[in-house]
């Protein structure tokens, strides 16, 4: 099976959709990667919609990539009194780290790491930025402030603190436990949530030492003043609008998003921009138009992949929600002008030049694909990164490769046959090119390979060759 569309798709798994039958579906509908929330669910939930995820992936002989996405140090309300407090604008609030129940005059919150960041004037913001805290006071202990916004207030909403960088571990306990489970279960992406600094990602890589590979989610502005430091540590980005969009100004969001993309593209890494995508379709058959305009234009700036949480995890329509997205992203890649605004320039170092003569190669009339030989899949993401306009044939014998290059843009991902013989690779392209229906009789391939095969290095064999007339 392979995709009409260049643009991946990430689907989240949960009581909605992990199901063998429901996984294959989605599958089959267009999810590439299957997103493993560990904020929710037991690890006996995890174990089984991962194995849903194996089974499809044998069923449509295509590689899926299994994603988990560990919780991380999200920052919570204790419990009220009741269950809830109301709260209004102008009125006194205090937070502590008492651990009696909370009222409409204070609330626990359990993390001392809060009161070391917090300043006098600094803003709180509660239940995704739904009550506003100005604070006039505070101490190793507390913060007494002022209601800006606000409304009813519940158990364990989440708490945000915009403008500066919380002293908390990015890894939680919590976390440790749920990244050994993940790795013992050959997962093939880790994402931590709320990276702030770049040793974050580097305590992340020491912990999974290649075992899967990684990616930082970009939620808090901290994350955005040392980006640089954080895309040297990582093999993957996501723009995670959620919490981005609780610390930033709502018109900040999509200058970010833009900032991020082109940062990965420039890098070569894959990035996904996730949350609220198609939100509407959590209780609805059909999205917005403002949500499928906000697909697109993802599409038009070139992201590799695009997420559907809560549509998919938790939705009534989640096969529908799959089905949609992979239809707007394929319309999209059928403008004519798709291609002149999805461009992108980068400076090109020495060793991606045989890869740029390799795109420059694929716009050859009757070119059917770059097939690129690769064991560690570095060669294929440096092709990705060049936004081929036809398929890139990712040939691998390593099925961890093969599983993780399905995140990456354009990538048809396979797993042959470890080849040391620079002859026989035309041929094995040319033969999974026709039999997955990428190739038809007597069009010309490109074979972009470093030889000798599985050494580490830059691509240095491009050839031409045709698919056999069988």
């Amino acid at each position: 099976m392979i995709r009409a569309r260049r643009a991946r798709i990430v689907a989240t798994l949960g009581p909605a959709s992990r199901e063998p039958e429901q996984v294959l579906a989605l599958a089959t509908a267009g999810a590439d990667v299957f997103r493993v929330n560990f904020s929710h669910g037991s690890h006996a939930d995890h174990a089984r919609a991962i194995e849903a995820v194996r089974e499809a992936e044998r069923l449509i002989e295509r590689p899926l990539a299994v994603l988990v996405d560990l919780q991380g140090p999200k920052l919570r309300l204790g419990e009220f009194d009741g269950g809830h407090a109301e709260l209004h604008a102008g009125q006194a609030f205090r937070i502590d780290l008492d651990k009696a129940m909370g009222d409409a005059r204070r609330v626990r919150v359990p993390h001392p790491e809060v009161f070391a960041a917090v300043r006098t004037g600094a803003l709180i913001l509660l239940d995704d930025g739904r009550v506003r805290l100005r604070v006039t006071d505070h101490g190793p202990d507390f913060a007494e402030t002022i209601v800006e916004a606000g409304e009813r207030l519940s158990d364990h909403k989440g708490l945000n603190l915009p403008g500066g960088a919380i002293p908390i571990p990015a890894l939680t306990e919590k976390d440790r436990k749920d990244l050994a489970f993940a790795l013992n279960q050959g997962v093939d992406w880790v994402a931590l949530s709320f990276v702030q600094r770049a040793a974050d990602m580097a305590e992340l890589r020491q912990i999974v030492r290649g075992r899967a590979a990684v990616l930082a989610k970009i939620e808090k502005p901290a994350a955005l003043e040392v980006l640089d430091e954080i895309l040297d540590l990582s093999e993957a980005i996501m723009v995670a609008r959620g919490d981005l969009g609780v610390e930033l100004n709502p018109e900040d969001v999509p200058v970010v998003q833009k900032r991020l993309i082109r940062a990965a593209r420039d890098r070569g890494i894959p990035i996904i921009v996730a949350t609220q995508m198609l939100e509407s379709m959590i209780g609805a058959p059909a999205p917005t138009r403002a949500e499928a305009s906000d697909v697109a234009g993802a599409v038009y700036e070139g992201a590799d992949a695009l997420m559907l949480s809560a549509e998919t995890a938790a939705g009534q329509y989640p096969l529908e929600a799959v089905t949609i997205m992979d239809r707007i992203i394929a319309r999209v890649e059928k403008d004519p002008r798709w291609p002149e605004l999805m461009a992108a320039e980068h400076d090109m170092e020495d060793a991606d030049a045989m890869v740029a003569a390799a795109a420059d190669a694929a716009s050859i009339a009757n070119t059917a694909c770059v097939a690129v030989f690769t064991a560690t899949g570095q060669t294929a993401l440096r092709v990705s990164r060049e936004r081929p306009l036809i398929p890139t044939l990712g040939l691998t014998p390593n099925l961890a490769t093969a599983r993780r290059l399905a995140l990456a843009w354009g990538v048809e991902p396979r797993v042959v046959s470890d080849i040391r013989d620079p002859e026989e690779m035309p041929i094995v392209a040319g033969e999974v090119g026709l039999r997955i229906g990428l190739a038809q009789p007597g069009d010309r391939l490109i074979i972009l390979a470093g030889v000798p095969m599985g050494a580490p290095g830059a691509a240095n064999l491009l050839r031409l060759t045709h698919a056999p007339r069988r």
